[in-house]
């Protein structure tokens, strides 16, 4: 008994910079899924421990605003909200959030700009940014941002080039003034934990939480989670330069192969001169509209997007979020009585 409290002990002061950021049990966040971080992922979450994350995605101000009240009549722990850089009412999102006293604004979906920072942290809230390299991270932390997420390739949805591992590897040892949370591909405590002691302050899991009993993902989504593998979240496809494709890490389905026969025809009317450059563009970017919804809320899980990072071969039942972030700890806490055990073994 006395080890297993020793390396509890262990996990909390690794994670103390992260849950002391975030006012939380545990440095566990909440990645922020359109359509499925709403109040119920995310209060289930706070309620358990670790840090929800409303996705704002593409809401309007008014919208967002009615999710937040929604949520804190069902939590009155500590949760933020994710938005959109690109969002053209960013400012007036920024003030719903300050109006309701969110504690911390995640900036994602692009580099946030000065001004946006410092209105953030002038309102009283933490700001958080995204660091997909090591330079950015340091501009972000010189622009204000207060702590960093980088996120490997292995992660769900909108995803960079560069693995998890080695972007830990290239940031880690360098940024040390602010709280750095790792993300990416990540479904077990023993995980989590190599990264807190390469220096993270915690980490951010979604994959796992979409398919917790609390998600209002449809069951077809979840289902389609359990039967997965690893290899079957593939990122999609772009086939020619000339029109650039923002990559996507989903479930395979027969969505994504037309995606790729559209892409071959968008390229043939341009090259024909059927289409103009923009409007073969525009026809590649309106594919998906509406395709994440069809899966996580009406259930079509053929045509539409299954985002799911590769952690989803480890999503082998749905259960309670309470359940799964006790048995992060349990793993992580595993893994350190385990490792004292082999450093003290006589030879």
């Amino acid at each position: 008994m006395s080890e297993t409290l020793n390396a509890r002990a262990t996990l909390d002061r690794l994670w103390k910079p992260g849950c002391d950021f975030l006012g939380s049990e545990v440095a566990i966040l909440g990645g922020a899924m359109s359509w499925v971080s709403e109040r119920h992922l995310v209060s289930a979450i706070s309620n358990a421990g670790g840090f929800g994350v409303i996705a704002c995605g593409a809401m309007s101000p008014e919208r967002l605003e009615e999710e937040i009240v929604a949520t804190q009549a069902m939590t009155k722990r500590p949760f933020g909200v994710n938005l959109i850089t690109m969002h053209p009412q960013l400012d007036r999102l920024v003030d719903v959030c300050l109006a309701h006293n969110i504690s911390h604004i995640v900036l994602a979906g692009g580099v946030p700009n000065s001004a946006t920072i410092r209105k953030v942290r002038d309102g009283g809230a933490r700001a958080i940014g995204f660091a997909p390299a090591l330079a950015l991270g340091k501009r972000l932390v010189r622009m204000g941002i207060e702590a960093l997420v980088i996120e490997g390739s292995e992660a769900g949805g909108h995803v960079g080039p560069v693995s998890l591992t080695v972007l830990a590897q290239e940031i880690l040892p360098h940024i040390r003034d602010v709280p750095v949370f790792v993300a990416g591909g990540l479904g077990r405590g023993d995980a989590i934990l190599s990264y807190l002691e390469q220096g993270a302050a915690g980490a951010q899991l979604g994959t796992l939480f979409a398919a917790s009993e609390e998600s209002i993902a449809h069951e077809n989504f979840k289902k389609a989670f359990l039967r997965a593998n690893a290899r079957d979240a593939v990122t999609t496809v772009q086939l020619d330069e000339l029109f650039p494709v923002i990559p996507v890490r989903g479930l395979s389905n027969e969505g994504g192969r037309n995606f790729a026969r559209l892409q071959g025809e968008a390229l043939r009317k341009f090259q024909s001169g059927e289409l103009t450059k923009e409007e073969a563009q525009l026809s590649i970017e309106h594919y998906w509209a509406g395709a994440l919804r069809r899966a996580v809320i009406d259930g079509d899980v053929e045509t539409g997007s299954v985002m799911a990072g590769q952690s989803v071969g480890m999503v082998k039942e749905v259960r309670p979020v309470a359940e799964i972030i006790a048995t992060l700890v349990e793993q992580a806490v595993d893994a350190i009585r385990q490792r004292e055990t082999r450093i003290h073994a006589p030879s």
